[in-house]
């Protein structure tokens, strides 16, 4: 099975983040901006949060917030759950749902390499098993 390398290596490592001082509506920009769905909050070179559009709907938008004057600190989660370079998709997949995360930052040497979402490592599993199917379908057509 995969692991998080091959996806980064696949998919790229950018990682896009945001400071915690930014405001909420900063974030939800980038996040509309660039199609995704957090940011990894962090100070300088250290993670100190991660920050979600499902932050932004029950923090912010629910709570009649707004978001130009909310910040982001005070509505991203500071367990942030992260992932190594080889670990495998199933073990990952695991703690996503274990912890009910979405999004794994991956760290290599206490360094930021990249980010795979529950919909990085679904798309990895979708394609092994198509591999599989296609595999033993040319072994039973001979």
């Amino acid at each position: 099975m995969a692991t998080l390398r091959q996806i980064l290596d696949a998919k790229g490592n950018d990682v896009v983040s945001i400071e915690p001082n930014d405001s909420v509506y900063d974030a939800i920009k980038k996040m509309a901006d660039k199609n995704i769905g957090s940011l990894v909050v962090m100070d300088g070179e250290k993670i100190v949060g991660i920050v979600t559009e499902r932050h932004y709907a029950r923090n912010v938008f629910l709570k009649g917030k707004a978001s130009p004057t909310t910040l982001v600190k005070d509505i991203m989660s500071t367990r942030v759950i992260c992932a190594w370079p080889d670990q495998s998709v199933e073990e990952c997949m695991a703690v996503m749902t274990d912890k009910a995360v979405r999004h794994l930052p991956v760290l290599e040497n206490k360094h930021l390499v990249g980010l795979v979402s529950i919909g990085d490592l679904v798309k990895s599993i979708i394609s092994d098993q198509k591999f599989t199917i296609e595999q033993l379908e040319r072994y039973i057509g001979g």
